[in-house]
């Protein structure tokens, strides 16, 4: 097996042409095409692997690759096949399973989130094992349904007996295009579906406008009592048991690109006159709830009687995922007004720390130094990994990092990864491999 750029590219687009979606337009047979797709890579350089059912459908892909020496270190390799709905195709400059390089990025849907940017560690470690020159044992672990709910890898990883000496994980990005970054935190999450009901069935607003209790003006009232205050931060039962970042952290944040720039790269406008000066802090370190969808009524003149709505709560390190489900709950239901019902159905999932003191943590800063010409940036992500608290559970440390832009449009159309991404990643799965060599 030959590791070089263009060898990874063209990888990459064999696996980016399976459409495996799991949220959405579900495809089980392409996700399980994914699967098989990289268990071959694994077994065509020698290691083993397979494919473990799951109780969501999607299998996982379990392997191993090992070194020339036994008491060789174990490095565990995370990421996920499954991808998002693309969507309305339309709205791609070109299909979304049709990998396309246009201006020096690679488009095509999971580009980006997560073929393209964890590729690279499964790339160079099957390349170097194929050699003879892999200096660590690498187990695999590719899950398909981390776009969409099932916790199958978690209990996975429970149950494992094994265990590594640390994980990999590419799945986040870069402060800028040439500073690598290796994130210290991420949130956790509720997420939560509401349902207010206020009546049996429609009413004439004609007849009954005014006086008929109506779900659209009650969810709009509970939902008052849990959003951001002018002050952008969420009421303190939702902020409860947050872990303040350290003040060697806060002084980082000022290297970091102008929050303001961050919100124009991706199309965003600050949600208040503070929320741009403060964006690390609020994206990192702090919990934020948003609205992703509300529902409900007709288009003519009706008091509706049902309304639903889907929220979530990303949670700051430090914070109790459950009992902050519960806070909601309470502060929901506490605003509801007489007559109305709500219910309430959520799932969590924890945040996510790292220590920077940690030996892999620490081989792993010289060994992006090393292979990106600068010194990576030790940042926090507002994005949820779940699994990463599975592997706190194990006491395995995790070197959380990726070569993500906010240009690549993840979820999004025209989602898209750097050429120049690809190269860093595989440079830096290379230098992680032989730097980690020294946990031996």
């Amino acid at each position: 097996m030959t590791d070089n750029l263009d060898a990874l590219i063209h990888e990459a687009a064999e696996w980016l042409r399976i459409p495996s979606i799991s949220a959405g337009a579900r495809n089980d047979a392409a996700l399980r095409a994914a699967a098989e797709w990289a268990l071959t890579r694994v077994r065509e350089a020698g290691g083993t692997c397979e494919l473990v059912e799951t109780t969501g459908g999607a299998p996982l892909v379990v392997g191993e690759l090992r070194a020339q020496r036994d008491d060789a270190a174990t490095v565990l390799i995370y990421g996920h096949y499954d991808v998002q709905d693309p969507g309305e195709e339309s709205d791609w400059t070109t299909p979304p399973f049709e990998p396309d390089i246009r201006d020096g990025r690679l488009y095509a849907r999971g580009a980006a989130d997560d073929k393209g940017n964890f590729l690279p560690l499964l790339h160079v470690a099957c390349a170097m094992a194929d050699a003879g020159e892999l200096p660590v044992h690498v187990r695999v672990l590719i899950e398909g349904a981390e776009e969409s709910g099932p916790d199958d890898v978690s209990d996975w990883v429970l149950a494992d007996e094994r265990g590594a000496d640390c994980a990999i994980v590419f799945d986040t990005g870069m402060v800028d295009p040439e500073t690598p970054a290796i994130t210290l935190a991420t949130r956790g999450m509720v997420f939560a579906h509401l349902e207010v009901r206020t009546a049996e069935r429609n009413a004439h607003s004609g007849a009954y406008g005014g006086a008929a209790l109506n779900a659209f003006h009650v969810l709009n009232r509970i939902l008052a009592a849990v959003l951001a205050g002018p002050d952008g931060r969420l009421p303190d039962a939702l902020r409860a048991g947050i872990d303040p970042p350290t003040p060697e952290e806060i002084a980082s944040w000022a290297q970091l690109p102008d929050g303001a720039a961050e919100l124009a790269a991706a199309g965003a406008r600050p949600a208040d006159e503070r929320a741009a000066d403060e964006f690390w802090e609020r994206t990192g370190a702090d919990a934020s709830l948003d609205v992703h969808r509300i529902s409900g009524g007709e288009v003519r003149t009706i008091v509706p009687p049902v309304a639903t709505c889907d929220l979530s709560i990303r949670l700051a390190p430090g914070q109790d995922a459950p009992a902050i489900s519960t806070a909601l709950e309470r502060l929901l239901r506490d605003a509801l007004p007489a007559g109305a019902e709500l219910g309430y159905d959520a799932t969590t999932s924890p945040p996510w720390r790292a220590d920077p003191a940690a030996e892999p943590l620490r081989i792993a800063q010289r060994a992006f130094a090393r292979a990106c010409g600068r010194e990576p940036a030790l940042i926090r992500t507002g994005g949820s990994i779940p699994v990463l608290a599975t592997f706190m559970q194990r006491d395995i440390p995790v070197i959380l990092s990726g070569f993500g832009l906010p240009q690549d449009n993840f979820h999004a159309p025209d989602e898209s990864f750097a050429i120049a991404g690809l190269e860093l990643g595989r440079r830096s799965a290379r230098a992680l491999y032989e730097d980690l060599a020294a946990l031996r």
